[in-house]
């Protein structure tokens, strides 16, 4: 260094000058390289990226999806990653702000339990909700429906967003129903949000042991579906009376699921019932209608009894003797007795010939159906028709009593054929009219597709005691 500066000094003094410039401008260009060189060593520095290393990419680089080269890329790749523009690194940045608050749009959520005493207000009070949201969602007509109605158990789910204002309210309605209250801009949305329903077939059967309920509870029916079984077999057996031990049923039946959760039983659609050795066949068709397996329509022209009732006291009896005045008269009718108010039924279609009350027959209603059948019910506590009124089959025309001669609460129904009293519960009764004949062919599919399941599913189940 100290020969250089003497050499400098022998220099003239002008050529001093121009050697200083020089070093000077030197000095500047090794200091601030051009645009170009900067870019080609972020370039390079690309290309020498490791396998599975994560580097942090320049703000330019970042889109929705990762570009190729960033990472992950192999050595030998070639290097064709291309800088992004200002505005294409503008609208990569906009998209990613915009993904991040709809991230933080649902970002707080959080489940409220119902406790004993809460009113729809405490649980908002928890929640930390101003008045006015309170205030703003019970006036939303499906929130005023559902939600001033919650009980202890049920729970609301409550969503803010990251400056912890309400965004959402979810309210489970149901096992497939959820009331959906959105916030958005001040403004209040609301909707019912429903799952969808699976429609599974389901086989069961029971041998009846000690009685048709329990039987029925065994093999996993509910009260509806047992119901509907006594009522579709219910013109060919009476239930109370003529179901013997050995008894059996085998029914399929629809399931309903959402979401591959079991929400409850659904419609009988085919059943076979054995009564004393006798097998009775039933099947649903698209109309909501029963029929026995070759499309003979289940309803009869008359139900078999007109009262759901607990035991029958006194059967059809031409030379009964009267437990009143112990004489031998005919009882021309049935006694069935239930509690006090259990509802009479109409037996059949018809009009109401006589509707009244006298000494020996208490409250009376007499319906004349056509010209050859008439029926009759006695000893009501209530009259709900009146004479000349016309009934369907199935409507209440009274409340079972004890009015009129009588030692207990019952009804004293009779069955009248061409004006000759016949035993109501051993009578032919007639049938309702046939599935349509145009319906014939596609019923008659369905019917052996469903029995045939039913006697495919019985095999199998026998087969595995």
């Amino acid at each position: 260094m100290g020969k250089v500066i003497t050499l400098f000094k022998l220099l003239p003094k002008k050529h001093q000058i121009l050697l200083s410039i020089l070093s000077v401008i030197t000095m500047i260009t090794l200091l601030f390289p051009s645009e170009e060189a900067q870019a080609s060593r972020q370039t390079q520095g690309v290309t020498n990226n490791q396998i599975n290393t994560r580097y942090d990419v320049p703000l330019a680089f970042r889109s929705p999806d990762r570009p190729e080269g960033i990472e992950g890329q192999t050595q030998d790749a070639p290097n064709n990653v291309t800088p992004l523009s200002s505005a294409e690194a503008l609208a990569a940045a906009n998209h990613s702000a915009t993904e991040t608050l709809e991230s933080a749009h649902h970002r707080d959520v959080e489940h409220f339990d119902v406790k004993n005493g809460d009113t729809l207000a405490a649980v908002f009070e928890r929640a930390g909700l101003t008045s006015k949201d309170v205030y703003e969602i019970t006036q939303l007509p499906l929130a005023k429906q559902n939600l001033l109605k919650i009980i202890p158990g049920e729970e609301i789910v409550i969503s803010k967003d990251a400056n912890g204002d309400l965004t959402e309210v979810r309210y489970r309605v149901d096992a497939i129903s959820t009331l959906v209250i959105t916030k958005a801009q001040d403004k209040y949305s609301e909707k019912i949000s429903e799952k969808d329903i699976e429609i599974r077939p389901k086989f069961t059967s029971a041998k009846i042991k000690s009685n048709f309920w329990n039987a029925a509870v065994d093999a996993g029916l509910n009260a509806n579906q047992i119901m509907q079984l006594s009522t579709v077999f219910g013109w060919d057996i009476d239930f109370a009376l003529d179901l013997r031990e050995g008894d059996s049923f085998a029914i399929i039946y629809e399931q309903e699921y959402a979401e591959g959760e079991f929400l409850r039983n659904g419609n009988i659609l085919a059943a076979e019932f054995i009564n004393q050795d006798e097998r009775y066949t039933a099947v649903r068709y698209t109309d909501g209608n029963y029929y026995s397996e070759n499309g003979t329509s289940m309803r009869k022209a008359f139900l078999r009894s007109p009262v759901d009732f607990k035991y029958v006291s006194s059967n059809f009896n031409p030379r009964r003797l009267h437990p009143v005045t112990g004489q031998v008269k005919a009882h021309r009718g049935v006694d069935y007795v239930a509690a006090i108010g259990t509802p009479i039924k109409a037996a059949g279609n018809g009009r109401v010939i006589e509707s009244g009350y006298s000494q020996f027959n208490g409250n009376y209603v007499f319906i004349k159906h056509n010209d050859t059948y008439t029926t009759k019910y006695l000893h009501l506590t209530k009259r709900n028709v009146s004479k000349g009124a016309s009934v369907k089959q199935g409507q209440i025309i009274g409340t079972l009593g004890k009015t009129g001669r009588v030692t207990g609460a019952h009804l004293h129904y009779e069955f009248i054929v061409n004006g000759v009293h016949r035993n109501p519960r051993t009578v032919d009764l007639p049938k309702s009219e046939s599935i349509a004949r145009k319906e014939k062919s596609q019923f008659d599919a369905l019917s052996k597709q469903l029995m045939a399941s039913i006697s495919q599913n019985k095999q199998t189940q026998l087969a595995m005691q």
